[in-house]
């Protein structure tokens, strides 16, 4: 029997903003339940501050709010975007004090990009699995050794609590919320009507081959960090690299020692590994990434993979699927919001 959406209550979605509130930190979550108001009578959004003043937004706007946090209400979902500032700058007690109140008046919290240090500062995320922008990432799992941080996710979900990684995956995660309330149908009517992907294949590291190592500072390793990007599956060796960069193979190792903490064979192989596992989050098969990657054979990528992260490449692929996003985790969780 088909479900008459029309008869289910509205659900209320709060939105945390602050001084220097990544402004599509919260606008895209917030267009996307919006949006589903023309399909389904779905959400209603209210963004509410710690003292019920307008916030000034990372562009310099400010922002309208309907309430204080601690007069707001209860909420379905409430939603912690993000900000480009210092932590210390953003994560005030006032701004704690108003996810606090938030977190016990809500059947699910989300946050957006560096909001998951504010779940974390409030204990919310320990030993639980949670993910960020990539560049905020490192300084998350350091900060709080507890968290399980997944870096290259474009969302996780971890019982009640969500978070997601910067700006456009917190479209992602809106959408995945929609799908949750009122189906993939619907979702994906959202994502039409907002001319978005419902869902992107790959993680966080899709965006850039050398995402999670340091960025080369000078222009010869840059020059060989670029060929080894541009075509992984060549033979590199630290030899051609150095014919390439016009410099001594001994002096393009001591260069990338500087620069990139690896050696060249090293980074060879870190790029090679990140091209097979984005290759299997896009469905690929595990011989195709293979391949693509330049492991020669199957059983080449599965010793490393085994290496790395102790599982097959095939386990990791069934691991990380999800009919819902791809890089979503979604553990049940004994300390689930009331």
């Amino acid at each position: 029997m088909a479900t008459n959406f029309m008869e289910m209550p509205r659900r209320r979605v709060g939105i945390l903003v602050f001084d220097g509130v990544k402004m599509l930190d919260f606008v895209g979550p917030a267009e996307v339940f919006v949006e589903a108001n023309q399909i389904v009578p779905g959400y209603d959004v209210v963004l509410v501050s710690a003292d019920g003043k307008p916030a000034q937004t990372s562009i310099g706007a400010r922002i309208e709010v309907s309430a204080t946090a601690a007069d707001a209400g209860r909420f379905d979902t409430v939603v912690i975007p993000g900000s480009e500032l210092p932590v210390t700058e953003f994560v005030t007690p006032e701004v704690l004090a108003a996810a606090r109140h938030l977190s016990w008046n809500t059947r699910r919290l989300a946050s957006i990009c560096s909001g998951a240090v504010v779940l974390a500062e409030l204990g919310l995320l320990d030993e639980r699995r949670a993910t960020t922008h990539w560049k905020f990432a490192a300084d998350l799992a350091r900060r709080y050794p507890t968290i399980v941080v997944e870096p290259d996710a474009i969302f996780v979900r971890d019982g009640n609590l969500y978070s997601s990684a910067g700006v456009a995956a917190g479209v992602d995660l809106a959408l995945a919320l929609v799908e949750e309330d009122y189906g993939a149908g619907v979702a994906r009517r959202v994502a039409q009507l907002l001319v978005v992907y419902m869902q992107r294949s790959g993680g966080q590291s899709q965006f850039s081959a050398s995402l999670a190592g340091p960025v080369p500072r000078g222009p010869i390793v840059r020059k060989a960090v670029d060929l080894i990007c541009a075509d992984p599956a060549f033979p590199h060796t630290v030899q051609t690299l150095a014919a390439h960069a016009r410099v001594s193979v001994r002096h393009l190792a001591r260069l990338f020692r500087a620069e990139l903490e690896r050696s060249p064979a090293e980074y060879v192989a870190f790029i090679r590994f990140g091209v097979a596992r984005d290759m299997l989050h896009a469905g690929r098969s595990v011989t195709e990434a293979a391949m693509s990657a330049g492991y020669g054979s199957s059983e080449a990528l599965r010793r490393a993979f085994v290496a790395r992260l102790g599982i097959s490449p095939r386990e990791y692929q069934q691991r990380y699927r999800s009919t819902n996003s791809v890089a979503v985790f979604d553990v049940p969780s004994a300390a689930a919001m009331s």
